[in-house]
């Protein structure tokens, strides 16, 4: 989560969706970067709004704008697959070494979800605090990064170039087509959320 405290802005990290990335290009020049650890940098919307947005508000005197990437749900899971194939996972249980993405899919939509699949959600994620579908106040599909930097650029007054950063490794992410229609049917409320996108 990084704050910008002139231009009154909030970019809320949401995990897998090019967060480190934007976090190399902006923590320098951002009033307050929460970067560390990750319960911290990926606050979501609710609990942003429970904790940290009053006392912006307070300490400001205004509200600050909030803002997010959503990514696309499958191509989402299919990043957090592959991002724990890596050598480095520290927690074996929550590593996808040894099994294809079906059997991760297969854990996710599983109840209850076994570590290597228990990654959240992301419409949660962006949910706000009273229920509401959205808690924040621009969204922004991550397969249109371009979009979102140059709304960046505009409402921060100054070019920005995102570098790669933490990107998964590659992985044969294919499904079988049954469970490829079972695994968008369980995600209908995140499809839901990424079609109201603008």
């Amino acid at each position: 989560m990084l704050v910008f405290w002139k231009q009154r802005l909030v970019i809320l990290a949401t995990p897998k969706s090019g967060s480190t990335s934007i976090e190399a290009a902006l923590e320098s020049v951002s009033a307050l970067p929460i970067t560390r650890p990750p319960e911290l940098k990926h606050t979501p919307a609710y609990r942003y709004q429970r904790f940290i947005r009053p006392y912006l508000r307070a300490s400001a005197g205004a509200e600050f704008t909030t803002v997010a990437l959503m990514r696309e749900p499958v191509d989402w899971l299919g990043s957090w697959y592959r991002f724990r194939r890596r050598e480095d996972v520290m927690v074996a249980e929550n590593s996808t070494r040894g099994m294809d993405f079906a059997d991760f899919v297969r854990g996710y939509m599983s109840n209850p979800r076994p570590a290597f699949a228990e990654v959240g959600a992301q419409h949660k994620f962006l949910s706000g605090m009273n229920g509401e579908a959205l808690g924040v106040d621009r969204l922004f599909r991550y397969e249109n990064l371009p979009a979102f930097v140059s709304w960046l650029e505009e409402r921060l007054g100054f070019a920005i170039e995102l570098p790669h950063e933490n990107v998964s490794p590659t992985a044969d992410v294919a499904l079988p087509e049954d469970l490829a229609q079972a695994l968008r049917a369980h995600l209908a409320p995140e499809y839901a959320l990424y079609a109201a996108i603008e």
